[in-house]
């Protein structure tokens, strides 16, 4: 069977491995980023690269887009009118975080073109990216996500389907926030054991082998411990998805107090320019907030602080 051409629009910190496990597979892509030479990284691997995302999606059989946020994917398939360019009965999956409600309105005007589209966002973070073993939440038709799950395969290592479009964009607000309140316990559990006197990889260590445990506190406990903030998922990021989460669950009229209070800490965290920090740097936050307090005394890793006017 010859495996169907791609076109892979968003080419960054997860767009990138997961475009290249795919030409590693033997897809044939063309890659598109607003910043055409993080593209061009990909062209050792066989990629073309494309200027526009119009140029990108001409005779693909599958689009990919991973992207920031749901404007974003908006004007690019759409403000930009890379979907109507799509040849009829393509395949648009789109892998970024985006409104429920946007991916329902997504998946209605493709199908008025004539192509197939499932929402189908991610879980893993870079490390996941590039090690092929994300999870991967689709919405959509249960057919179009069977015909996708040999590509989905080279991308993850589980890929389940929820339900109709906009299933796995709530899939994914459920995933963001139990990630971020579960990385504010985490922050906050480390800096008390520390501050109380007890070694926070010691308490790390011994919390991984009970009721504790969790993926958070193994990765980002022990990237706490580092004081290694380099992005992996960035603060930004999950701030974005913590403001979905919530405008979801007003609509749905809902209270999520814990996501509320998360949101206003990385609210804050960003207002001070870490919006670049991977977003287990809440804990830089938590720190601000109990000066002289601080979790270890190694030199803290972490982007340029974001100058705000």
């Amino acid at each position: 069977m010859s495996l169907p051409t791609v076109a892979f629009l968003g080419i960054g910190l997860m767009g990138l491995p997961m475009a290249t496990n795919l030409l590693n597979a033997g897809y044939q892509l063309t890659a598109w980023n607003r910043t055409r030479s993080k593209a061009e990284t990909l062209e050792a691997w066989g990629a073309k690269v494309a200027d526009t995302p119009r140029e990108a999606v001409l005779n693909a059989d599958v689009v990919i887009t991973m992207l920031e946020n749901g404007p974003v994917v908006e004007d690019v398939l759409f403000g930009q009118n890379a979907a109507e360019h799509c040849n009829t009965g393509a395949l648009i999956i789109d892998m970024s975080s985006i409104p429920p409600e946007m991916a329902k309105d997504h998946a209605k005007r493709a199908d008025a073109l004539g192509l197939k589209y499932l929402d189908a966002p991610v879980s893993g973070g870079t490390v996941g990216a590039e090690q092929a073993t994300l999870s991967i939440m689709a919405g959509g038709d249960k057919a179009t996500f069977e015909s996708a799950e040999y590509l989905f395969g080279v991308l993850g290592r589980s890929a389940t389907y929820i339900g109709p479009s906009g299933s796995g964009q709530l899939a994914k607000c459920a995933n963001q926030a139990i990630v971020g309140i579960t990385i504010g316990a985490v922050s906050e559990a480390l800096l008390l054991a520390a501050e109380g006197g007890a070694d926070p990889a010691a308490v790390r260590e011994a919390l991984l082998g009970g009721f504790a445990s969790s993926r958070i506190l193994e990765l980002h406990g022990q990237r706490m411990i580092d004081r290694n903030f380099m992005p992996g998922a960035t603060s930004r990021v999950q701030l974005k998805d913590l403001r979905t989460i919530l405008d979801t669950a007003h609509a749905q009229n809902l209270t999520l107090p814990l996501s509320q209070r998360v949101y206003d800490e990385y609210l804050n965290m960003t207002a001070k320019g870490m919006e670049n920090c991977d977003h287990s740097g809440l804990l830089l936050q938590l720190e601000s907030l109990n000066q002289p307090a601080r979790l270890g005394d190694g030199e803290t890793l972490r982007p340029a602080l974001v100058e705000k006017k």
